[in-house]
């Protein structure tokens, strides 16, 4: 596990540290909703993320205890990924993330129309 270095000794802050930033969310959801994903699996399921990208952050995922990495000895290798029991405990944080975007989403459409009604 990464050495947790909170500047503001916020709870909040080490829950970002781990899971925050664009991709890492998306990654947790995917694999939370289709339990193993192979590495290709899981770039074709996040097509804006590049190989690169998508490679550091699995890394920090697992060596934060989130993600498991299981290589399987065949040729060609095959690597899975899978939440520990640890990244499971984050779905209702998941949830409420996606719960929250979708009413965000609405209330900004209706913002929208709401702004072309008056034009």
């Amino acid at each position: 596990m990464k050495r947790l270095n909170s500047k503001s000794g916020c709870s909040v802050e080490v829950t970002l540290s781990v899971m925050g930033g664009t991709w890492k969310p998306i990654i947790l959801f995917k694999l939370m909703t289709q339990k193993k994903l192979r590495f290709m699996e899981l770039s074709r399921e996040i097509p804006n993320v590049t190989q690169r990208m998508l490679t550091l952050q699995l890394r920090e995922l697992e060596i934060d205890g989130i993600v498991q990495r299981t290589v399987h000895a065949e040729v060609p290798p095959r690597v899975d990924y899978e939440l520990t029991e640890l990244g499971m405990s984050l779905k209702p944080v998941l949830l409420a993330m996606r719960t929250w975007g979708m009413k965000y989403a609405e209330l900004q459409e209706q913002g929208e129309a709401a702004l072309a009604v008056c034009d």
